[in-house]
């Protein structure tokens, strides 16, 4: 993979006041910006580009890390305006700054000792998500990973928690309007979830994933950031 896409425009309403005057995905934990974890991991796996979808105080992020070249990185920025896009429109939105290959996704407000280049570059089917144990504030999980490696939507099987970060082919979005029904999809830029298109995709058995085993942490709240910060340190 030559390419990836770090997801660094919420809001970042539950980690106020931190976030007040701070994108979440610049606050520190063990001595460094978040986001800075994963452009160290993806310049050890030879990934080359990075996009970064940005909206709130979203100038602090060239600001804060150029244009990459201190990683060996080239990072290009994907404004999405005052209001984020979610996950599926912020894709949309970065398409076009994203190589014609499959890309390496990644949630910037999440950490893992997960190593990237265990992620296949050419994902079977239209993607491959890794997966993680359940934590305490989402015990219902997200989707269930059958023995073949195939992701399921239903509950016949024990979920996992998705953890952000996955491996996309570009056509994962083709015809996305008639996936996705939310009225934020018809607005000018399209706002949408992620999700139905990767559950359209489930349905065909054509996503993949694994089932990551080691640290992972979802930094959604300021404690969850100082217990993170304090067990890097």
């Amino acid at each position: 993979m030559r390419h990836a896409l770090i997801f660094a425009a919420g809001l970042g309403e539950r980690m106020r006041p931190l976030t007040d005057h701070t994108p979440k995905p610049l606050l520190p934990a063990g001595g460094k910006p978040l986001i800075e974890w994963h452009l160290e991991r993806l310049a050890a796996i030879d990934v080359r580009y990075v996009v970064i979808n940005t909206s709130h105080l979203a100038e602090q992020f060239p600001e804060t890390l150029g244009d990459g070249s201190r990683w060996g990185l080239r990072i290009r920025y994907a404004y999405e305006g005052p209001s984020p896009l979610e996950t599926g429109g912020g894709m949309l939105n970065a398409l076009g700054l994203l190589g014609p290959e499959p890309f390496l996704a990644i949630s910037a407000d999440v950490w893992t000792d997960a190593d990237f280049a265990t992620l296949p570059p050419q994902p079977a089917g239209l993607g491959h998500l890794l997966m993680v144990d359940n934590p305490t504030h989402h015990p219902e999980g997200d989707f269930a990973l059958d023995a073949q490696g195939l992701l399921r939507s239903d509950r016949v099987l024990p979920r996992l928690t998705y953890s952000g970060i996955g491996v996309f082919r570009r056509e994962l979005l083709d015809g996305w309007h008639g996936i996705v029904d939310d009225a934020g999809a018809r607005e000018k830029p399209p706002r949408f979830k992620l999700r139905p298109l990767l559950e359209h995709a489930m349905a065909r058995s054509l996503l993949h994933g694994s089932h990551h085993r080691g640290t992972w942490t979802d930094v959604g709240t300021p404690q969850r950031l100082a217990e993170l910060d304090a067990k890097l340190r």
